[in-house]
């Protein structure tokens, strides 16, 4: 086999310079403007064609990736009439081939090679679902390569037999990626080409099966703060048997994804919640676990109960209060959730630590961020825990003019919840009284 591979890798690199800068694509909008002799091209299937654009871009030495159409018999098609045409096809209306939805990635050969460009090409979806991705179903979601000469042809089908030895290994399935000349390439409507750059509350895909390329030499990961063992240990499928079977949060997250970046730079980097919580770049769930269906953006956060998922948040852009919003209704009463999102109040003289004493903190029941510690708590007989300082920086202060009354609210600076008023009739040194609800305080002893 290892002779083979290297015979049709030597006639590949005879072929390749020969090749490189002859073009032979029709309506190519953009792309062509950027053709020339040091550069080349290649037009993929992965899938819907967004987040196949961001993640083939994020490649070094690609130059451009354009979203389109190809491997069709529709001339002239748009987007809409794709789909219409995929829904003929369904109800047996039709047997004309429909376009997959593709991208023209052009390269420059001189800085990656097309090995590179198709391994990643490999990597980043899952070619072995026949006319899908994950949640996309039909033909014009199908695994493609569709080449512009002999040794892109040959490579292409190199790497295909490279690339299924791995998958084999790894437990999956044959490939369903079909390898055919360019046909009747379409640029996308503009409003198609750089989507996640224009809609940044988009996702970006979760990059394949986690199964790498099996390539000499190969960086794992373009972070220069991570090392290549790390990644892979990421990559692998968690353990159900070294998670919490009974509540675990697990992070599904993908390499470059500056969604999962920004996730982990606003809340995984300073988790205190009382839930686990574990991270992976594989996007199977933990071993002998069970996702409610397949993922399709990252990041994707998961809540398992007893092994099976209950609940989860797709895609993150930033929004800290949305995200520990999801998460407290799943994690709070039907009590606390009252009192959190909708300012309730408790009923006096009925919170579970109003008489607490001991010496500890009060926490953030869905963030775990310490709010008050006990040194400042004190009997105020109004039949709610009361504290005469906070934590600084652990809440916030908003002026509350409902029931017809001029308060001041305080909430939690973490995750935002309701937590109660404070008032000017506290004892010194502040002389300030925060009243709160206990509901909503968890206690930690020392």
């Amino acid at each position: 086999m290892k002779t083979i591979l290297t015979a049709a890798i030597l006639f590949i690199m005879i072929i390749t310079s020969l090749a490189i800068g002859k073009t032979i694509t029709q309506n190519s909008g953009k792309s062509n403007q950027i053709m020339n002799s040091t550069t080349d091209y290649i037009v993929f299937g992965m899938g819907c064609f967004w987040g196949a654009e961001k993640r083939m871009s994020e490649i070094p030495g690609v130059i451009d990736v354009e979203s389109g159409y190809a491997g069709g018999d529709i001339v002239n098609a748009n987007y809409q009439q794709i789909l219409a045409h995929e829904k003929a096809l369904r109800a047996g209306k039709t047997e004309a081939r429909n376009h997959a939805e593709v991208i023209k990635v052009t390269f420059n050969p001189e800085k990656v090679s097309l090995e590179t460009v198709l391994a990643k090409f490999w990597e980043n979806h899952n070619p072995t679902q026949g006319d899908r991705q994950g949640n996309d179903i039909g033909s014009n979601y199908r695994s493609a390569i569709y080449y512009h000469n002999p040794a892109q042809l040959a490579q292409a089908q190199v790497t295909q037999q490279v690339y299924q030895q791995a998958l084999t290994a790894a437990g999956y399935g044959a490939i369903t990626t079909e390898i055919l000349p360019l046909k009747n390439y379409l640029t996308a409507e503009e409003y198609h080409q750089n989507y996640l750059q224009k809609n940044p509350n988009g996702y970006c895909g979760l990059g394949g099966v986690g199964v790498k390329y099996p390539q000499a030499n190969q960086t794992l990961s373009q972070n220069p703060n991570a090392t290549d063992a790390k990644i892979a240990e990421l990559l692998k499928p968690l353990k159900g048997s070294e998670l919490n079977h009974a509540q675990q949060l697990v992070i599904f997250e993908a390499e470059n994804c500056e969604y999962c970046k920004l996730f982990d730079q606003d809340i995984l980097n300073y988790w205190q919640a009382e839930v686990p919580v574990a991270a992976t770049l594989n996007p199977n769930p933990p071993e002998g676990w069970t996702l409610e269906k397949s993922l399709f953006a990252a990041p994707t956060i998961v809540l398992f109960r007893n092994g099976q998922e209950v609940a989860r948040y797709t895609g993150y852009n930033g929004e800290i209060t949305n995200f520990w919003k999801w998460l407290g209704f799943q994690l709070l009463s039907p009590e606390q959730q009252k009192i959190a999102f909708q300012h309730g109040t408790e009923p006096p003289f009925t919170a579970p630590n109003l008489d607490e004493k001991r010496p500890g903190r009060f926490v953030d029941p869905i963030t775990g961020a310490t709010l008050f510690l006990s040194k400042t708590k004190f009997d105020s007989k109004t039949g709610w825990p009361s504290f005469f300082d906070p934590v600084e920086g652990s809440v916030t202060l908003h002026n509350d003019d409902s029931l017809g009354m001029r308060r001041i609210e305080v909430r939690s600076a973490s995750s935002g919840i309701h937590l109660g008023h404070v008032f000017n009739d506290g004892p010194a040194p502040s002389y300030k009284r925060y009243c709160i609800n206990g509901n909503v305080l968890k206690f930690i002893p020392d």
